[in-house]
């Protein structure tokens, strides 16, 4: 969730890799993306991506979109995400964690690596196509200091969508206009999610949340960092998709409306609604005006959108 230059590469194997940013705090609560230690294009970038694997049944048409936190355009962000053609469609998206800023560490170099690492491995063969195996590899293949949240999502050409995730990264899956499937994150406490960690202690691929999902033509998934889920609710995700045909399109309006929502003081945010459930609010004398914690949560956004298509 913070700092370098917006990059993108495309390999010969179609596939698309791509780094942002993150980071966040809003009035008194702690800030986003608490560390995990051993003790314990205006800014925005589109790349949209057809995947149709030959003789499949199913495969996906993606569309991505990424605004970086304003305060780090100049230095791109600490979120990394690929798209790979490989069998049905394989999306992953990592979220540094920006507490490793205080340490004088970079925090978008783990998860950049970690991302890269993810994609050279999508077809080895210990990795079966099973994406708890696939975050396994590649974390211990990654040696940059850091950690990050992390979700990868892996199409078969039957239809099944494979998920496996650590932290609050999310995606959802949208069919016929309703809200079918959800991810739910994993945390620690508010503000502190698992993660993957170059640390020796700390989560790993055993921790991740694992399921799958039958998915069917014209389905949609709609997968992002926190930057997007913290400010956008599930409603406003589903309603946003059913407007657009084009999986580009839908992602930017998500993105949009993402970064729209985090600047705004006065939107009741699913991140704040979630803060003073879990105690944060504003100071008592002010709770006796009739003045409550709002506002959206200034963030890195990643968005991608994937449209289940026939092959």
């Amino acid at each position: 969730m913070a700092i370098p230059i917006l990059k993108a590469a495309i390999s010969d194997s179609h596939e698309f890799f791509n780094s942002l940013s993150h980071t966040t705090r809003l009035l008194s609560i702690p800030k986003k993306r608490r560390l995990i230690v051993s003790a314990s294009a205006s800014a925005s970038a589109s790349a949209p991506s057809e995947i149709n694997p030959l003789r499949s049944e199913v495969s996906f048409c993606v569309g991505t979109h990424l605004i970086p936190h304003p305060n780090k355009v100049d230095r791109g962000g600490e979120d990394a995400f690929f798209v790979s053609s490989y069998n049905g469609g394989v999306v992953a998206v990592a979220d540094g964690v920006s507490g490793w800023a205080e340490q004088n560490v970079d925090p978008s170099l783990f998860p950049k690596e970690l991302m890269a690492n993810a994609s050279d491995l999508v077809g080895d063969e210990e990795v079966n196509y099973d994406p708890q195996i696939l975050l396994k590899k590649a974390h211990t293949a990654t040696s940059s200091k850091g950690s990050a949240t992390v979700i990868v999502a892996m199409l078969e050409k039957n239809g099944v969508l494979k998920i496996a995730s650590v932290g609050d990264c999310g995606l959802r899956v949208i069919r016929k206009g309703k809200l079918i499937f959800s991810t739910l994150p994993q945390e620690h406490y508010f503000d502190c999610p698992y993660q993957l960690s170059s640390e020796v202690i700390t989560q790993t691929y055993l921790d991740a949340t694992v399921t799958s999902v039958k998915l069917l033509e014209g389905d949609t998934i709609v997968m992002g960092s926190d930057g997007l889920f913290d400010n956008v609710f599930d409603h406003e995700i589903v309603s946003t998709i059913t407007q657009y045909s084009d999986a580009a399109e839908a992602a930017k309006a998500l993105a949009d409306l993402a970064s729209n929502h985090s600047m705004d003081s006065n939107f009741e945010s699913p991140y704040s609604l979630e803060a003073r459930t879990r105690g944060f609010d504003v100071p008592f004398w002010k709770k006796v005006l009739g003045v409550k914690l709002t506002g959206g949560k200034p963030d890195d956004i990643t968005v991608v959108v994937g449209q289940v298509v026939s092959s």
